[in-house]
C-alpha cells in the first residue's frame, strides 16, 4: 500500500514539476531531465511512469480536467437552457485552462502531437471532457445522474469538443483570441442545440 502511494506521489511531483516549467517557458522548456531534476527524482524514474514530454504534459491536461471536474461537481453550469449551460460550461473551462497561457499552449502542443502511444491517454481525456459536457447538457450536478449517455448526447459531446480544441489550437498559434476560442464554440452549441 505504501509503495502504491510514494508511486503516485512521485508521479504527481513529476506533473507539478512540469506545470511549473511550462508556466515559465511553455512547450519547449519542458525538458526532460530538468523535470526530473527540478521534481528530486531520477531521469529512470522519470521515463518509468512518462515515455516523453507530451505524455507528461497530457497528464497535466488530465489533471487540470479532473479540477475542472470537482469544481463543476461542487458547483454546476448555470443557466435554464441546454444552450446555456453548455455554453457557460465551455467559457469556464476556456477561462481556467487558459488563466495560465503558457502551460496552456503547451499542453495543447503535445495533445496535437498524434502520437500513436497516446492515444489511449487521448481517449481517456475526451471521455472526461465528454462526461462533463453531458453534465452540462443534463444540468447534472455529478456525472452518470440521468442515466446512461444517449447517442444524441454523445454526438453532441464530440463534435463541441471538436470545434473546441480546433479554437484552441487557432489560440495556440495565434490565430484567434480567447474571447474568440468561447465565441466559436458558442456558435456552434448555437447551430446544433435547438432548445
Amino acid at each position: 500500500m505504501f509503495y502504491s502511494w510514494a508511486v503516485e506521489e512521485r508521479a504527481r511531483r513529476i506533473v507539478e514539476s512540469a506545470v511549473e516549467l511550462a508556466e515559465r517557458g511553455g512547450f519547449e522548456a519542458v525538458r526532460l531531465r530538468d523535470v526530473a531534476s527540478h521534481a528530486g527524482v531520477a531521469l529512470g524514474t522519470l521515463y518509468r511512469r512518462f515515455h516523453s514530454k507530451e505524455d507528461l504534459l497530457i497528464a497535466a491536461l488530465e489533471q487540470a480536467i479532473g479540477d475542472q471536474r470537482e469544481r463543476l461537481i461542487q458547483r454546476p453550469v448555470r443557466g435554464d437552457t441546454r444552450r446555456d449551460r453548455v455554453s457557460h460550461f465551455f467559457q469556464g473551462t476556456t477561462r481556467a485552462l487558459c488563466r495560465r497561457p503558457n502551460l496552456a499552449r503547451a499542453m495543447i502542443r503535445a495533445v496535437a502531437t498524434g502520437d500513436p502511444e497516446l492515444t489511449q491517454k487521448m481517449a481517456a481525456f475526451h471521455a472526461q471532457v465528454g462526461e462533463l459536457v453531458t453534465m452540462a447538457l443534463r444540468g447534472a450536478a455529478a456525472p452518470g445522474e440521468g442515466g446512461p449517455v444517449s447517442e444524441e448526447e454523445r454526438a453532441v459531446s464530440h463534435t463541441l469538443q471538436m470545434v473546441w480544441f480546433a479554437a484552441l489550437v487557432g489560440w495556440t498559434g495565434g490565430v484567434t483570441s480567447q474571447a474568440g476560442i468561447v465565441e466559436q464554440t458558442r456558435v456552434a452549441v448555437e447551430l446544433m442545440l435547438d432548445d
